[in-house]
């Protein structure tokens, strides 16, 4: 499978580029990695299309300098990347998130190695710190969880870790997929259930705890299903959009009555934490 990288210099560069990384995903765009000047975003060759990404609202902005070139890059190359860029994360002393080339850290209780290759999720990005953290705070023993949109898997690795009973991880990307599957056997989670697909593809169970770490887009689409195999006073943890999108989705959870629980905000990024009245 052929991915195109686009690399864009931004200016001004921080708020610039935490916008472009969220219009950037609503097209289509899978991965990022933050530059000194700007940003480097990875879509699925087959998937990209100029003209949305020209049609961006920042690129619109006046306010807004933004220089872009596009490339195919070879899966190898992909990989040789992270694992030059791929730096230890460690989420409140609890949970370390590391390569298998880092050294163990003996001080935290959950210590999972992911091997990110073409997938988005390795904790480096906010929304998925957000929701490590999020699901550091919670009882998940016992409990079923779904990890939807799972990226790499780290957070239905951590629900195992955690001791839920039961954890699926689903993600429509074959690259995740396949990363997912490998992760989970590197960190001896061999019960989750991992799926290719959309939400067809989750199972009749009912979950206690539903994450979705996605995009705005997504999260508006596929809410309604999410709530539909949630049991009554269950979490519904969304993450994966813009803050100034926040109140969208909380107007949308509100219908389909969800209630707030928690909410927490990350360099404009942002999590909310539902409960299922």
């Amino acid at each position: 499978m052929e991915y195109l990288e686009l690399k864009a210099i931004i200016n001004p560069l921080e708020v610039g580029r935490d916008i472009l990384v969220a219009e950037l995903s609503e097209v289509g765009f899978e991965s990022f990695v933050e530059t000194e000047d700007g940003l480097e975003a990875y879509i699925q060759k087959a998937m990209y299309a100029e003209e949305l990404v020209k049609d961006l609202d920042l690129f619109q902005n006046i306010n807004f300098k933004i220089d872009y070139t596009t490339k195919t890059i070879a899966d190898q190359n992909w990989n040789a990347e992270w694992e030059k860029n791929f730096e230890l994360i460690n989420v409140e002393n609890e949970c370390v998130i590391r390569a298998p080339f880092h050294d163990k850290l003996d001080i935290v209780e959950f210590d999972i190695i992911i091997d990110p290759k073409m997938s988005f999720g390795t904790g480096h990005h906010e929304t998925t710190y957000l929701m490590i953290k999020r699901l550091l705070s919670l009882n998940l023993a016992g409990k079923n969880v779904m990890d939807m949109g799972c990226g790499t898997g780290v957070l239905a690795i951590l629900a195992q870790m955690k001791k839920a009973h039961y954890v699926e991880a689903i993600d429509i990307d074959e690259w995740a997929y396949n990363n997912t599957l490998e992760n989970v056997r590197n960190n001896n989670c061999n019960e989750i259930i991992v799926e290719m697909g959309g939400i067809e593809k989750i199972s009749n169970t009912m979950f206690d705890v539903f994450i979705a770490n996605i995009n705005r887009n997504i999260l508006l689409n596929d809410m309604s299903k999410y709530v539909d195999v949630l049991k009554s006073n269950g979490s519904l943890l969304l993450s994966g959009f813009f803050s100034s999108d926040k109140e969208m989705l909380l107007d949308a959870a509100t219908k389909l009555n969800m209630e707030l629980n928690y909410s927490e905000s990350k360099n404009d990024w942002t999590m909310l934490h539902l409960i299922k009245k």
